[in-house]
């Protein structure tokens, strides 16, 4: 069971902040504070966690960093394929040393809609898809009803989101459609394959989002963008699509201090890799220097 710790109403909407029920995710570093069956207007409603580093006081200077697929990010005892991010180790290790700024980072659980919700909608060809996506209403859900409770809550300074896979593709489609709300994104692995169950053709999609980047991103070194991918297993089969990315946003005048991508001999497409990393996107985004 679980025990209330807030209720908070922002725009109308009473959300429940709550302690972790024994079964939930625990952290070595740092602690969680849970918004249960958070309801949207726009998508099913699911869990959120909100990671505190140590000593952290609500009203203190801080960032917040958006983080979807929240149910792999802290403890392997509780996830699908018993790999984590490592995000309250890495995170906690990073502020401690003084190597970021204070952040927070919020959580999202993922549903059974996680595909098609992490799908670039404004994107895609009416032609193209089997499916309706969603990606436009799940990134509503984040700003316009997640946002103002975090905000309210915790007083954040600038909002960063982050991702892997399709989760990265949504991490640069948010880039990409709120940059007055994102200070940066981190997409680790990112799906630029474009090769999904709804998708008729990969390579016109692929084209397609690299056409909408080409429109849609961010004004060069306005803000700070992270990508890269491994070079082995799943990962790998991204290197030719990345590298277009890479040449268009380059082409478009980014500089390597807003914009870099960096490959991973060794690392595949799964939690214990991208924890073995996360430190160094971290640091792109959150630097003290």
């Amino acid at each position: 069971m679980w025990s209330i710790i807030a209720l908070v109403l922002v725009a109308g909407v009473i959300v429940i902040c709550c302690k972790p029920r024994s079964s939930e995710p625990k952290v070595s570093k740092g602690t969680l504070e849970w918004y249960r069956a958070f309801q949207s207007e726009y998508v099913s409603s699911r869990d959120v966690a909100v990671w505190l580093p140590e000593g952290f006081q609500k009203g203190s200077t801080c960032d917040v960093l958006y983080l979807h697929d929240g149910q792999m990010l802290f403890d392997a005892r509780t996830t699908w394929n018993h790999q984590e991010w490592k995000v309250d180790e890495v995170a906690d290790s990073l502020i401690r040393n003084g190597v970021t700024r204070p952040f927070i980072v919020v959580g999202i659980y993922n549903t059974e809609n996680r595909l098609i919700e992490y799908f670039p909608d404004k994107a895609a060809p009416s032609d193209c898809l089997t499916d309706v996506p969603k990606g436009d209403a799940y990134l509503s859900f984040i700003v316009k009803e997640l946002k103002p409770v975090i905000d309210s809550t915790y007083h954040p300074e600038k909002s960063f989101i982050a991702g892997s896979s399709c989760g990265g593709l949504i991490s640069l489609y948010a880039f990409c459609e709120y940059p007055d709300v994102f200070s940066g994104a981190a997409c680790l692995s990112t799906h630029s394959s474009m090769e999904l169950p709804f998708v008729k053709d990969s390579a016109i999609m692929a084209e397609a989002f690299r056409k909408y980047l080409a429109e849609h991103l961010p004004e060069p070194n306005s803000r700070f963008l992270y990508m890269d991918f491994g070079l082995d297993g799943m990962d790998k089969a991204y290197a030719p699509t990345q590298a277009k990315l890479d040449t268009l946003i380059r082409g478009l005048g980014w500089d390597s201090e807003h914009f870099v991508t960096l490959t991973f001999p060794g690392h595949d497409h799964n939690e214990t890799c991208w924890s073995r990393r996360l430190h160094i996107p971290l640091e792109f985004l959150l630097s003290t220097k």
